[in-house]
């Protein structure tokens, strides 16, 4: 990788975390599916488009992973377009700022953004899907409190991958999966944390989604390993929406690590993930349609 003279070290070592994460997201393109450069709230986004799309109006709205701090929708293009072939679906994948230049609650502005332009260019809440995975699932949920603050219909529904909902970490998980996890020690995902919250508080409820309020909001779908240290962000989200009379499915998945459904080239477990992911989303839209 090439580095501008002018860029400090800590500069540098962003951009080099940045490019080896994308490299480790990077997926071959399914046939089937074209990519187009777009915008979508002001932010520069990509548009996944199947051959073959049963309800050419639905849309999917991914929000990718990568600790706030790295990921991007051409990374995660591979990954994506998995999603967009299996459900049929017209994806736009949002490229959201990153900290440690752009801290909370920038990356949440973009999220809600990014929906928000897509009911303005006519697209119906109840025709729209969001997906995140990691702490792309907090900003899901985080952009769903924000557009319920702000008066905005629902979505027909939320997909959440190893969903990151509380930057204090304290759920339990972190310590009793400290040395079961294959990808992460505490210690690693606290500085990226720290990073994006820039002094805010960590049990802030759009920073922090598993202490909010869920009511009213859309059908959910989690999934989420056993072998990671987010387990019971996952564990606990589900329960306390729930408790707020939220249609939540909680799928955990025995032996699997964070995002364990980025194998799917190589392991069944990871590639049936995707697959109910896709039945979700289609069965989501079809509920909705039915109830507007």
């Amino acid at each position: 990788m090439t580095t501008s003279p002018d860029l400090s070290a800590a500069e540098t070592a962003t951009q080099e975390r940045r490019t080896g994460y994308d490299a480790f997201m990077m997926r071959p393109m399914p046939r089937g599916v074209r990519t187009e450069s777009t915008v979508v709230g002001g932010r520069a986004a990509l548009e996944l488009i199947p051959e073959h799309m049963e309800n050419k109006s639905a849309r999917l709205l991914y929000i990718h992973g990568g600790a706030f701090v790295m990921g991007s929708p051409t990374g995660y293009a591979g990954f994506v377009a998995q999603l967009t072939n299996r459900a049929s679906i017209h994806t736009v994948s949002v490229d959201y700022r990153l900290a440690p230049e752009h801290p909370f609650p920038a990356a949440v502005d973009d999220a809600l953004g990014a929906y928000r332009e897509l009911l303005d260019q006519g697209t119906p809440a109840d025709s729209i899907v969001l997906a995140g995975d990691s702490a792309g699932g907090n900003l899901v949920l985080a952009a769903l409190l924000s557009a319920r603050q702000a008066g905005l219909a629902m979505p027909a529904g939320a997909v959440l991958m190893s969903p990151v909902t509380d930057l204090s970490m304290a759920s339990e998980s972190m310590a009793s999966k400290n040395g079961i996890d294959p990808l992460f020690v505490p210690e690693a995902l606290a500085g990226p944390f720290a990073e994006y919250l820039a002094g805010t508080d960590p049990r802030a409820e759009l920073a922090s989604p598993v202490h909010a309020d869920f009511s009213g909001f859309p059908d959910l779908l989690i999934q989420v390993g056993t072998h990671e240290l987010l387990l019971d962000d996952a564990t606990r989200l589900a329960a306390r929406a729930a408790a707020h009379d939220v249609n939540v499915t909680l799928e955990v998945e025995a032996g699997a690590p964070h995002v364990f459904q980025i194998g799917y080239e190589t392991s069944q477990t990871a590639a049936s993930a995707l697959d109910r992911i896709a039945l979700f989303i289609g069965r989501a839209l079809e509920a909705s349609a039915h109830r507007a």
